[in-house]
């Protein structure tokens, strides 16, 4: 280790000799130095088992990107035994890389392939790194790679990085047994150890009205979403006239799955209802949350769609209304946007060379906000993921390069989807403005902590009233809470002191 070259803090180190020990799972909030107890842990096993070799995985490029030049960075090895593999070199050449390399640094996909086809074993590996751990659910490659690493190492140790592994206990059960974890570490920033490096984060609430013009589309929305859902309690399929858009999504999969396995053509009509009870919900929060010029497309995409389903929405009276007045009022700015405009405007004349980082949900959004700050002559550029089938992206290697821009303030605002929330080296910002909460305290963790990392910083929350912003930011301020309190309890179960609680009473300003 480089040591002279950065500082172990105390919560590091001491995380970091639980991870030497156990299959731990590390739960710090973003910009808390996840990566750096990952090297600590890595270089620890690499002189305890010195033949051996340890990887590091993580979902993209990028992220595994910057993990190697951590390990080039504060560590002594030879930088050529610290290889970053993709899908994108050829098998042959990553086969005789795994031979060289002393660190690999890899997608979890490419492992996965590569251990199934026989280029890669694990026997000699005495660490694996899983890092965005809270995916390891479901089918995702990094459950395969963990249970082949178990079946295959003479010497394994697990470790599992994530801001939040999400509040519900089933999934952070499912995390712990597919990373095989016997430990956990979890630290937030009221922690005795963590608050001397914890700089100052200051909040802000700012509420706007839901314009008047736009509540007849709604009500009209909300007519036709009734009639679906009248029909889906009826029918014994909920038991809610007010279920969430999850309700909703996992009724449709069971109703899917029914279907496929007996044909049973009487659920057709179960799944339209519940498929236009999605879409309307989908809509009505594009009018509550973004520009209506955002429904308005949506809208259109349903109209041009041959789905049964969305010709039998588009035919209805009350539909063809709502399309016409959100096309009648479709340049009309929602009051988010224009109170963004001028808080940025007087942010930036505070301070010249301020960083401002804007998270919106949708890519269109996010389009709109940085065309609305060009036109008032503020430096701003939008951040989003890689192209789908529709519309434009950027790749990874555009992603990073607009980063370092950013970085080296070649610009003031970077208007990002989510794709600035998760892992990805964003520079520290002043502020952090939300378009609109989320209703993810994993998302709402990883947004805020792209403030306050080495000067104090503010987040700023635009709020609607009266509609789903407010409930969103009540739904991930009880989410986080709850999945600190299960880890919490996790981390005490298995073996740690219990932590020194704070008796003041938290609100929702402590948490968001």
């Amino acid at each position: 280790m480089k040591s002279e070259v950065f500082e172990i803090r105390e919560y590091q180190k001491r995380i970091a000799e639980t991870a030497s020990e156990k299959n731990t799972l590390v739960v710090l909030p973003t910009g808390m130095g996840k990566t750096l107890i990952a090297v600590l842990v890595g270089t620890n096993r690499l002189e305890k088992y010195p033949e051996s070799k340890i990887l590091i995985t993580a979902p993209t490029r990028p992220l595994n990107a910057q993990h190697k030049k951590s390990f080039e960075q504060f560590t002594i090895i030879d930088q050529e035994e610290i290889v970053l593999i993709t899908g994108k070199i050829n098998p042959e050449d990553r086969e005789q890389l795994y031979k060289k390399a002393k660190i690999i640094v890899a997608t979890p996909q490419t492992i996965k392939n590569d251990v199934a086809n026989g280029r890669l074993n694990l026997e000699n590996f005495s660490f694996v790194t899983f890092d965005e751990a809270h995916r390891c659910v479901k089918d995702y490659a990094y459950n395969y790679v963990a249970k082949k690493y178990i079946e295959q190492s003479k010497f394994p140790l697990i470790l599992g990085l994530t801001a939040s592994p999400g509040s519900s206990a089933t999934k952070i059960k499912e995390i712990q047994e597919n990373l095989f974890i016997e430990a956990v570490e979890i630290r937030s920033e009221t922690d005795k150890d963590v608050e001397p490096y914890v700089k100052g984060i200051d909040k802000e609430w700012i509420y706007v009205d839901f314009p008047k013009e736009y509540q007849e589309i709604k009500s009209l929305l909300e007519e036709i979403l009734k009639d679906q859902l009248f029909w889906l309690r009826d029918h014994h399929l909920i038991q809610t006239l007010k279920p969430s858009r999850k309700l909703l999504l996992m009724l449709q999969d069971r109703i899917a799955a029914i279907f496929k396995g007996k044909k049973n053509y009487s659920l057709i009509w179960a799944m339209m209802k519940t498929a236009m009870a999605i879409k309307l919900e989908h809509a009505i929060e594009l009018l509550e949350t973004q520009e209506i010029s955002s429904l308005n497309e949506y809208l259109k995409k349903v109209e041009a769609s041959k789905k049964r389903t969305d010709q039998l929405l588009i035919k209805d009276q009350r539909m063809k209304d709502v399309m016409k007045k959100s096309e009648e009022l479709k340049d009309l700015r929602h009051p988010k946007m224009e109170k963004l405009k001028d808080l940025v405007k007087n942010l930036v004349k505070q301070k010249p060379e301020v960083k401002i980082i804007v998270f919106a949900n949708y890519r269109s959004t996010v389009e709109k906000i940085k065309n609305i700050l060009l036109d008032e002559g503020i430096k701003a550029e939008e951040f989003i993921g890689q192209a789908m089938k529709e519309g434009k992206g950027l790749t990874q290697e555009q992603q990073i390069e607009k980063l370092k821009r950013f970085r080296d303030s070649e610009f003031n605002v970077l208007a990002s989807t989510s794709i600035g929330e998760e892992g990805l080296d964003v520079p520290a910002v002043d502020y952090a403005i939300f378009y609109e909460p989320v209703p993810s305290e994993i998302r709402m963790i990883q947004r805020r902590g792209r403030v306050g990392r080495q000067t104090t910083g503010k987040i700023i929350f635009l709020i609607t009233k009266d509609t789903r912003d407010e409930a969103y930011l009540w739904v991930a301020f009880n989410k986080e809470k709850k999945m600190k309190g299960i880890l919490y309890d996790l981390q005490n179960r298995m073996g740690r002191k219990p932590k020194e609680k704070k008796k003041e009473k938290k609100t929702i300003k402590d948490w968001v």
